[in-house]
């Protein structure tokens, strides 16, 4: 094993993917001599040549259709939108046909794609480029939606998502792309969609999060335990299917629930595992679920957006009002 960073993570996984398949193919904007945007497919075009990365017009629509195209046809193509805020002008194709196609065609024809898509802020971008709408896609059928936070998950569910039947919403936290480095795997592996990761154990409260707010919980968790509070951190990793199984078990150990992400409050993710976590564990808890998200505007320029973002004094706030209910 090597020590990557989370985008050397998602581009090995590439690597791996086109090197081990044959079917597997590359598409999107500036995913080929340059590298993409972030250098995500960097090397990938001198490698395998510009029939298996294809860079295509600066068109969302047309490259998630020509990719549905592909995976009717038997391929498994991996589109790249360069970031969530621009996917919108695709979102028809991948409500409309992406995700009806095993049920439009009574499962003759599963659509089996991957749609890579940077998300969240904190890297000072203009706007449209900082956007988490992954409510969207968590809320259409017939999608699977991930979202890694470290350099092995992200290899390791990339591969998963391009062998997955499904059509897959494969969400990269562009803040830590190159935060850290951590040790992958070399080869194809593969991290489970639908199953969830203890980061920390805990016995007073659950912190649960996703992508790029899972060091940012870690790091409130930490805070928090030189306080006496015991924090248990869980990253969800599949937003869709949910590990539903990991959420209840602990947090009928802990009694008490924060859930972090940077979408907007209303009708967010953490709207749905709230939810979720009073149907199947209410008669647990000590208190109320407390969510610490970004706040229910557009997501503001550069002066604002560290405010917009969970902080993790805002973790703090909310632990502590978990913990005094």
């Amino acid at each position: 094993m090597s020590e990557k960073t989370l985008i050397q993570g998602i581009n090995e996984g590439l690597r791996t993917a086109l090197k081990e398949r044959s079917d597997v193919v590359v598409l999107g904007e500036d995913v080929g001599k340059n590298g993409g945007v972030f250098r995500a497919t960097e090397g990938l075009w001198e490698e395998f040549g510009d029939e298996r990365v294809i860079d295509t017009p600066l068109a969302e629509a047309g490259i998630v259709g020509a990719a549905i195209g592909m995976a009717i046809n038997g391929m498994r193509p991996v589109a790249e939108i360069q970031f969530m805020g621009f996917i919108y002008p695709a979102f028809e194709q991948i409500v409309t046909h992406a995700a009806r196609l095993r049920t439009r065609t009574q499962g003759q024809h599963p659509a089996s794609l991957v749609v890579r898509a940077p998300y969240g802020g904190g890297i000072r971008a203009p706007e449209l480029h900082s956007d988490s709408t992954e409510a969207l896609f968590v809320h259409t059928p017939g999608l699977k939606v991930v979202a890694p936070s470290t350099p092995s998950d992200a290899k390791g569910l990339l591969l998963s998502a391009i062998r997955d039947p499904d059509p897959v919403i494969y969400l990269e936290p562009m803040k830590i792309y190159r935060a850290f480095r951590q040790e992958v795997p070399e080869g194809w592996f593969e991290v489970p969609i639908g199953k969830a990761r203890k980061v920390r154990e805990g016995e007073d409260v659950t912190l649960i999060a996703w992508g790029t707010m899972v060091p940012v919980a870690e790091r409130a968790a930490r805070e928090a335990s030189e306080r006496g509070v015991s924090c248990e951190v869980l990253d969800l990793r599949s937003l869709c299917p949910l590990d539903e199984e990991a959420i209840v078990t602990s947090v009928k150990k802990t009694g008490r629930a924060v859930i972090i992400h940077e979408a907007p409050k209303n009708a967010g993710l953490g709207a749905e595992l709230a939810a979720r976590i009073h149907e199947l564990a209410f008669l647990w808890m000590e208190s109320p679920v407390k969510r610490v998200t970004g706040f229910d505007v557009p997501v503001p320029m550069f002066a604002l957006e560290d405010d917009f973002r969970p902080s993790q004094k805002r973790i703090d706030r909310a632990i502590h009002k978990v913990m005094t209910f």
